[in-house]
């Protein structure tokens, strides 16, 4: 992914992202659910960007699953016209996102809820909302897995006039199998539950239209979904739009390409083994063990050594010739919480850096509202 133009002008460390890269896993995308955008609902959450967001639009794709008010705000403004809020709504940010949706009546606005104390915050604004039941499938982070429960919490929403009630959306993020079969077993185990939850529904007399779900990971499962169920499955697969190491060296079948890497410099040659680099936890995602941050394809030799703020100490063989000054492109293992460390992208486009930059504008916690 290292652009062929000087990058001396470029400060470090920097966000790139690689449009023909964008482009082509947005294609992707589209292709696996069977060439209708309509059956896609992509996450925002892991490029935050409008620009992005256009790109999708000019696809076809109508739709997206937000986790912000911020980034709701940035699809409104961005004139996407169909924005899922999926995420539990309490205190004052009920009350944002009321505000929000009377900011941008000409949206198709929804949210998610698993509690009556979120359905009544959500009521309290007394207009027209469509709303999808959280149904816990396995992950055990939000959503309701008795049965029995989300059955009357669909009823109390189906009571709340002007609020409707707009399906069920499932989240398995705890998937993460690499081998395709043992991934396809855990899908099946967990859309087990989806099904009979919905069957229950339909015995009930209550009409689910629509289903949202998934993530990246399982996205070609839940696509062979939307194909076998066209009007009912919608997938939101996030960091597809992107992809990033991490996914890429698990889910090595999944038809996508990383579409954003990180240029950073050696400032530091403390030892003739080590070398410092200026891309610390500020500037790359630091969740995962400290091997399993960044990814440099062009220097498989380099190793980890130590982590800080501002400084990533890496091993190397002394042949090597990283002097101080040297210019080293990275692909970030987890891409999501890595773009909202940046108020900007760098863009390539045909292999070069073109000197323009695209904003980030969703990564922090408020725009207007």
């Amino acid at each position: 992914m290292r652009p062929s133009q000087d990058l001396s002008k470029v400060i470090s460390p920097a966000l790139l992202f690689d449009i023909d890269r964008i482009n082509a896993n947005l294609e992707a995308m589209v292709e696996l659910v069977g060439g209708d955008p309509a059956r896609l609902r992509p996450h925002i959450k892991t490029h935050k960007c409008s620009k992005i967001l256009e790109l999708q639009l000019e696809r076809g794709i109508q739709c997206v699953k937000c986790a912000t008010i911020a980034e709701a705000e940035l699809a409104a403004r961005t004139a996407v016209p169909d924005v899922l809020l999926a995420y539990p709504l309490v205190g004052p940010n009920a009350s944002r996102f009321n505000q929000l949706r009377e900011c941008y009546p000409e949206i198709r606005f929804s949210a998610v809820v698993d509690s009556h104390a979120s359905l009544e915050a959500l009521s309290i604004a007394g207009k027209p909302l469509s709303v999808y039941l959280d149904f816990d499938c396995g992950m055990h982070r939000t959503g309701i897995s008795s049965s029995d429960s989300a059955v009357s919490l669909i009823e109390q929403i189906q009571q709340a006039k002007p609020l409707e009630f707009a399906g069920i959306h499932v989240y398995d993020g705890h998937i993460h199998d690499s081998a395709i079969s043992d991934r396809k077993t855990a899908f099946d185990l967990s859309m087990s539950e989806v099904d009979r939850f919905v069957a229950l529904l339909q015995r009930k007399g209550i009409t689910v239209a629509t289903v949202i779900a998934g993530g990246s990971p399982t996205f070609s499962n839940h696509a062979a979904r939307a194909l076998e169920f066209p009007t009912l499955w919608q997938c939101s697969p996030g960091t597809s739009v992107l992809w990033d190491h991490g996914y890429g060296s698990k889910f090595p079948e999944l038809p996508f390409n990383p579409a954003a890497s990180l240029l950073t410099r050696v400032v530091s040659r403390p030892t003739s083994t080590l070398a410092c680099l200026d891309l610390g936890h500020k500037a790359v995602a630091a969740e995962n063990p400290i091997e399993q941050r960044i990814h440099f394809p062009e220097f498989p030799e380099l190793t980890f050594f130590s982590h800080s703020e501002e400084h990533l100490v890496v091993s190397l063989p002394e042949r090597l010739p990283l002097s101080v000054g040297t210019e080293l492109i990275g692909i970030p293992y987890h891409v999501c919480p890595t773009v909202a460390l940046y108020d900007e992208a760098w863009i390539i486009r045909g292999g070069t850096i073109t000197g323009n930059t695209w904003a980030i504008e969703g990564r922090g916690r408020r725009l207007t509202v």
